[in-house]
């Protein structure tokens, strides 16, 4: 049987604020969740869903309504780690192939 995650408060909380803001985008651009819908390509319903904060939404169908509102290449480019204070500072080491988590030491047999 496979247990049902609860979605964290701070992701619940993302989803419903960026929810407003996609709305409130539509909504200063003049256009009705039909257009929005139609040029992302999906359903009203779909839009609605994404701009209520329902968690489920493909993050492929969050972009291209992100680009139905001409605010997609915002959105990338603010996930961009060497924006950020300590990507920028980071920026010149070079990063690892892969990422393992490290093992505690085990302590030598005396």
């Amino acid at each position: 049987m496979v247990e049902k995650r609860l979605t964290p408060i701070p992701v619940r909380r993302a989803l419903r604020e960026l929810g407003t803001d996609i709305q409130t985008w539509r909504k200063l651009l003049g256009l009705t969740a039909t257009q929005v819908a139609d040029r992302a390509g999906m359903s009203r319903a779909t839009l609605h869903k994404l701009e209520s904060g329902q968690g489920g939404v493909s993050l492929e169908t969050a972009l291209r309504v992100f680009r139905a509102l001409g605010i997609m290449d915002t959105v990338v480019e603010s996930a961009d780690p060497y924006r950020s204070d300590i990507g920028r500072l980071r920026s010149e080491e070079v990063l690892p192939q892969r990422v393992r988590q490290s093992r505690p030491k085990k302590q030598a047999d005396v």
